[in-house]
């Protein structure tokens, strides 16, 4: 059978029905990586800084983390989706060293008296249509010397929490062109290292962190991760455009999948990162 054609996934999507998906189930995809959250939360705690901005900031969970655990430093996230950044705000409103703004950080220009000496992003800087350029923006805008953290996925290959529940699809979509906007499009190390090193960026290290992407919990962790997989995603856009019998089939093949990966009270499947530092140049 023949796959479908793969969707890119860049900013216009995270504009619309994405951002919006990813807005209301914050509560999900904050879980889901919370082991990624936990490993840059313990990095920043090796830097000095006053001023933090935080490139894609999603529903601000990282932002949020950081102004707590700083409440003398100023955070700043931004994001391109509206809902995202909605929320972020809602979340937010207590906290007086945070704040967000609806911004493509690859055109984001720093207001008056901010410049961060450390920029941070949880997997939120692979959507840049023009990487090189979006990097050597963010560095025009950052303090000197200032500290670049963040991380990413690496292949697909090595990312069994997507490519499983992908293959259950009764027609697959084709791999993503590689380096193009999307969740993978900095799995290729030296690309990554050579579009920072374009954008201004130096000292560059990039190393492998493996993770458990936890998908279900609560009362039916099964449930829960069927309802994961049919709200979030590219599996989730897919399933949306079968017809019931398919959808109702595909699901029962999530559920099994679940079923496999029903661990210690939570489903969840193997993940595959990089932790990214670099100085500006």
């Amino acid at each position: 059978m023949t796959g479908r054609r793969a969707v890119p996934m860049d900013k216009s999507q995270w504009q619309g029905v994405q951002g919006e998906t990813w807005a209301s189930e914050w509560r999900r995809t904050d879980r889901s990586f919370t082991a990624v959250t936990e490993k840059l939360l313990e990095l920043t705690r090796g830097y000095a800084f006053e001023q933090v901005l935080d490139i894609g900031c999603g529903a601000g969970e990282l932002s949020l983390a950081i102004a707590r655990g700083r409440p003398g430093a100023r955070v700043m996230g931004v994001d391109v989706s509206p809902a995202l950044i909605e929320a972020a705000k809602e979340r937010g409103s207590r906290r007086t060293n945070a704040s967000f703004e609806l911004a493509d950080a690859a055109e984001w220009t720093a207001p008056e008296g901010f410049a961060p000496e450390l920029l941070v992003s949880r997997h939120g800087v692979m959507f840049f249509d023009d990487p090189p350029s979006a990097f050597a923006n963010l560095a025009r805008n950052a303090a000197d010397n200032a500290n670049l953290l963040f991380s990413c996925f690496r292949t697909p290959a090595e990312n069994p929490f997507f490519t499983k529940v992908v293959s259950l699809l009764p027609q697959p979509p084709a791999p993503p062109s590689p380096g193009s906007p999307g969740p993978f499009a900095f799995a290729d190390r030296e690309r990554m290292a050579s579009i920072l090193t374009d954008g201004r960026w130096t000292n560059i290290d990039i190393a492998p962190f493996d993770f458990a992407m936890v998908v279900g919990a609560g009362e039916d962790p099964v449930a829960d991760a069927v309802t994961y997989f049919a709200t979030i995603g590219p599996a989730a856009m897919a399933a949306r455009e079968m017809s019931e019998a398919d959808r109702q089939a595909f699901f029962e093949r999530v559920r099994r999948l679940a079923v496999n990966h029903y661990v210690d009270g939570v489903v969840w499947l193997p993940a595959a990162g990089w932790i990214v530092t670099a100085n500006k140049a």
